[in-house]
């Protein structure tokens, strides 16, 4: 399904080339796009004209669609059709010649006139007698080529030309090359398991390029680099039959994808591209915001809410949003010189924005006034399991792209993200953030079906589950301690936090007692604080069970995530009496 869908939206990015300027656009079987320096014009007899820079005002070379460059290694790399660089199409460096060179030179020529020998267009009868006539030896007494020397030979592409039309662009020699093309077949014919045609089945494919960690060079997503993955007699990607133009097509569309940096999402050592069938880039724009929203896009995402809920169409760019179309998320890994898959998931992109509206709605909490963010996206969701300090991707990777797949197929959550969340309050003394609060309530309503959370977005004073109680209580405790001394450094949340929130009968009667203490300084300072703490314990005490042992011995791992929820929405509404005076 991953390389159909890639194909498929190969196609449709082929459709819109014309649309798009050329450094955007995707390039069709046997071309591809590269960076081009100089053009080599020829007159109708072969000789040169002139050479012409191609590179932009910011001196960078010029994106140009090309004859396939593929990857070439060895002690003489085979020559490019059309574009090459100054060694292959004029058999110079920058000290002149040589031996090595003139060969490189040859196998250019050797390869031009074979293929352009029957090819009537006045552009490839000059590129042919260019080849027939050039000679290295005297390129550097050449007038028009020694004003260029040391550009021609800083390695970049050259193209051939005639006035303003590029060699590439003459459509006879367009079709020239595409049907040379179709006549080298050296590879095995077979089924492709992808188009489902009968076809020259491609026996290694490209490397997928722009992976954190894989190969610079590309890592290949379809491989088989040991006899142990092979079957049936077959070897290499003969076991994985993939036609030659569905490889060309999946691998372009994906790496056509991971070069658009501002439609990929980085998780940990995972790299997530994203796209819709019909490649219109509005449904990855849209897609990106909902999923990572930042503090200055909060209210767009309401807009966007707002309109799924009552069923209005959704309007970005001008353009109206089809809630039936297709969209995929790819969630990739490197694996040395391969790439392996952590997900893959397809819906419709209507079913996929309603998904994440759910997993924003079980996030909502009680925010602090300052904090001028509502919706909290996957990233920062990752950065609350975890220490500012942690440096280790893969301690969390596998972790946060279960977690995204969960939100967008609005499935149960890995428990690894209750637990990392819990782990890390308990690890730094009770800090409830907002975010952990959202994290531990979410996953409290879908996982632990805990259906009144949806009642828990900010304090729910009616509310008698005995850990959230008990959270609450301790958050008070806490304030009668901060009022009595002001300025203090340590409270009993940097000591007790931890054992009131795993074992509350061996702590609260020691905090009721400290309590006590704090309280009669209170009535000496602050009487009227101490009367309304008193009115507030009273309420509170007054929910909770008190066994013939007192307060409850345990709390499971689930009762814990309630209890630093009822911590955080107390100290809250404490904060919320404060700003409201």
């Amino acid at each position: 399904m991953i390389l159909q869908s890639l194909v498929r939206y190969y196609e449709d990015l082929l459709q819109q080339n014309d649309k798009k300027p050329m450094d955007e656009r995707i390039p069709k079987l046997g071309w591809c796009l590269a960076r081009v320096s100089y053009m080599i014009e020829l007159k109708e007899d072969g000789t040169v004209k002139q050479i012409i820079s191609l590179k932009t005002e910011a001196l960078k070379p010029q994106i140009l669609c090309v004859p396939e460059m593929f990857s070439r290694s060895g002690k003489c790399p085979p020559a490019y059709f059309l574009c090459d660089n100054a060694k292959y199409l004029m058999g110079i460096n920058i000290e002149g010649t040589n031996s090595d060179i003139k060969d490189r030179f040859e196998d250019s020529r050797k390869k031009h006139l074979e293929i352009l020998k029957d090819t009537e267009s006045i552009l490839a009868k000059a590129i042919c007698k260019y080849f027939e006539k050039w000679d290295p030896e005297k390129a550097k007494d050449n007038p028009k080529v020694q004003g260029r020397w040391e550009e021609l030979n800083d390695g970049g592409n050259i193209i051939f030309g005639m006035r303003d039309h590029y060699a590439q662009d003459d459509e006879e020699i367009q079709k020239t090359w595409e049907d040379y093309q179709e006549q080298i077949k050296e590879g095995q014919i077979g089924k492709c398991l992808v188009t489902g045609k009968e076809t020259e089945i491609a026996r290694i494919h490209r490397g997928i390029k722009g992976v954190p960690g894989a190969q610079s060079s590309g890592a290949a997503l379809v491989s088989f680099n040991a006899t142990a993955f092979e079957s049936y007699g077959k070897e290499q990607s003969y076991n994985a039959p993939v036609g030659k133009y569905a490889e060309f097509a999946y691998t372009t569309a994906l790496n056509y994808l991971l070069n658009k940096k501002e439609y990929t999402l980085r998780l940990g050592d995972s790299m997530i591209v994203y796209w819709a069938e019909s490649a219109q880039e509005t449904y990855q724009r849209t897609f990106f915001t909902l999923i990572n929203p930042q503090p200055d896009n909060q209210d767009e995402l309401k807009k966007v809410f707002g309109n799924l809920e009552k069923n209005i169409w959704i309007d970005t760019e001008d353009i109206q949003i089809n809630p039936n179309q297709k969209f995929y998320i790819l969630g990739l890994a490197p694996n040395a010189a391969r790439l392996s898959v952590r997900f893959f998931y397809q819906n419709t992109f209507g079913e996929i924005l309603n998904n994440i509206q759910k997993h924003y709605k079980r996030m909502e909490v009680i925010q602090p006034a300052w904090k001028d963010r509502i919706y909290l996206g996957i990233e920062a969701m990752l950065l609350e399991t975890v220490s500012s300090k942690a440096k280790n991707e893969k301690q969390f990777s596998n972790m946060i792209t279960m977690t995204l797949k969960a939100i967008l197929a609005n499935d149960r959550y890995p428990m690894s993200l209750y637990t990392s969340t819990v782990l890390r309050v308990r690890s730094e003394q009770g800090k409830v953030t907002s975010g952990r609060a959202a994290i531990i309530k979410a996953v409290l309503i879908k996982n632990y079906k805990w259906k009144e959370g949806e009642k828990y977005m900010a304090l729910n004073q009616e509310s008698e589950d005995q850990a959230y109680v008990l959270g609450r209580l301790f958050a008070v405790l806490e304030s009668i301690q901060k009022d009595a001394n002001p300025g203090i450094n340590t409270t009993i949340r940097d000591r007790y936090f931890n054992s009131a929130c795993a074992t509350p009968a061996l702590v609260f009667p020691i905090l009721i007692k400290l309590k006590n203490s704090h309280t009669k300084k209170l009535e000496r300072e602050h009487p009227e604080k101490k009367k309304w703490y008193e009115i507030s314990l009273t309420e509170i005490i007054g929910k909770i069970e008190m066994t013939k042992d007192g307060f409850p011995k345990q709390l499971p791992l689930e009762e814990q995530g309630k209890f630093m929820l009822g911590y955080y929405h107390q100290i809250q509404k404490k904060y919320e009496k404060k700003e409201d005076k």
